[in-house]
């Protein structure tokens, strides 16, 4: 198998984990999507990462999908819980996750690729605050919890250690730390592992 993507997608980061954490075996193949030679929708037609390809040429893409096909390959490491509400609450936490990803790759797009004069500052107010409510309602939903499903790390945990990894990467002036001290301390044990070590995003 083989994981297209970037160094720098925490959705990629979020999968390459998974991979780590199962044990299996999966070549990383780098992908710029905003290259003008860019070839990813050969693989993906929506023309983003991270996208796998299987070994019989089949492809799986969007990282949700990704990491449960990953956790079902190995017994090794359950990330996803077999009961229903339990697995639904793991999800979820994945899809607060991704939407705090989702609204700060938003905002720096609109920073970044759009021209000065054409920039919605509105547009960027909107994505940070869906990234403070939910921040907030991570920290809530956590408490004094270890994990943030159960008593052992989960896709749950992986999804929000990559999402406020990112915005540490990304914007190192939202003040997550300091204001939700819990969710430090989850991050701070994630990254004693060797899964996140590995996958960090390079330096900006």
């Amino acid at each position: 198998m083989k994981l297209i993507g970037s160094l720098t997608s925490p959705y990629v980061r979020k999968v390459r984990i998974v991979f780590f954490e199962k044990k299996v075996d999966v070549d990383h193949v780098l992908e710029n999507v905003w290259a003008p030679d860019t070839k990813i929708t050969q693989n993906n037609p929506l023309g983003k990462v991270p996208c796998l390809v299987l070994d019989d040429g089949g492809v799986i893409y969007d990282s949700r999908v990704i990491a449960e096909y990953a956790d079902g390959l190995s017994p090794v490491s359950k990330l996803i819980p077999i009961d229903t509400r339990d697995r639904a609450s793991v999800k979820t936490w994945e899809a607060l996750s991704d939407g705090i990803m989702d609204a700060g790759i938003l905002a720096r797009l609109e920073l970044t690729l759009r021209p000065a004069e054409q920039q919605s500052p509105a547009w960027v107010d909107r994505q940070m605050g869906k990234i403070e409510t939910a921040l907030r309602q991570m920290s809530e939903q956590l408490g004094e919890s270890a994990w943030c499903h159960g008593n052992q790390m989960t896709l749950a945990d992986i999804a929000v250690g990559c999402a406020v990894g990112y915005l540490l990467f990304r914007y190192p002036d939202v003040q997550w730390q300091k204001q939700y001290p819990n969710l430090d301390r989850l991050y701070q044990k994630l990254m004693l592992k060797t899964s996140f070590i590995e996958t960090a995003p390079p330096a900006a």
